[in-house]
């Protein structure tokens, strides 16, 4: 499974750019923010400035690009069946019509179609971005230190950040262990050529092993903690202090002005 083989959500990749030297909370507040901005504009021009935002950092933060195209490669079927429903499927003012289709393509859809396909590679790409360059445990550190607040709430800061983080770095095991369940079937006569439906009904018998593969390797993790003391966050120490510095002040800068920019092309021709 090549397609799942490149996924890069969850997988980090040592460096030392810009992006790997950013406190991880800087990032996580960074995507957030712009994360909001992008899925509450409504019009291409916002979206477009977030995706051109998103791709100046993954060059200024010395990202391995090969990677991040990898990376949308494995979303490009999700991002074309996004495009094409939108695409056929928005009513308006008819711009073109599919001979022997019935099939109409109208002013909106055409704009629809390419702000939700910009809107979600740029989603994919700077999730992939954050964890391509943020250990996980410093990604667990600063999901826990932003969520320590709404512990008087009742909020497990320390339990939530260590699932969240969990389940990321479950992405890409998964992914290999699919791989290696499909080369297991491919050398037992398993065939997964063809079309793209035929391909997906013979990846259907990969499920049942795979789901029992996550569920072991998850019991074997919560077995590997409680054998080595874990205990929750209660009391626990960080070897490596989270401290934001100039570099962070001027990326949460940059952000603010990236979201404001948003915001200000949104706005323009309503009345």
């Amino acid at each position: 499974m090549p397609l799942l083989r490149d996924i890069a959500v969850g997988r980090y990749v040592a460096g030392t750019g810009l992006l790997h030297r950013l406190d991880p909370r800087t990032k996580l507040l960074s995507l957030v923010a712009l994360m909001v901005a992008a899925l509450a504009s409504r019009d291409v021009a916002p979206v477009a400035l977030f995706t051109v935002f998103v791709a100046l950092v993954a060059l200024v933060g010395r990202l391995p690009l090969n990677i991040l195209l990898r990376n949308l490669r494995s979303f490009a079927w999700l991002i074309g069946v996004t495009a094409l429903l939108h695409l056929f499927m928005t009513p308006g003012t008819t711009r073109w019509v599919v001979p022997h289709a019935s099939l109409v393509v109208t002013d909106e859809g055409l704009s629809a179609a390419i702000l939700f396909s910009l809107r979600l590679a740029s989603l994919v790409t700077a999730a992939s971005m954050l964890t391509l360059s943020t250990t996980p445990i410093a990604l667990t550190d600063g999901l826990e230190s932003l969520l320590k607040p709404f512990r008087r709430l009742g909020v497990p800061a320390h339990e939530l950040a260590m699932m969240v983080s969990i389940a990321l770095r479950f992405i890409p095991v998964l992914a290999d262990e699919a791989e290696r369940l499909q080369k297991a079937q491919m050398a037992r006569g398993a065939d997964f050529t063809g079309g793209p439906i035929r391909r997906a009904r013979r990846l259907v018998p990969l499920l049942v092993p795979l789901f029992l593969s996550a569920f072991s390797r998850a019991d074997r993790l919560a077995v590997a903690m409680e054998a080595r003391g874990y205990r929750g966050g209660d009391g626990r120490t960080r070897f490596r202090p989270l401290q934001m510095g100039r570099a962070d002040a001027g990326a949460a800068i940059l952000v603010v002005l990236a979201v404001a920019g948003q915001i200000w092309l949104a706005t323009q021709g309503q009345p």
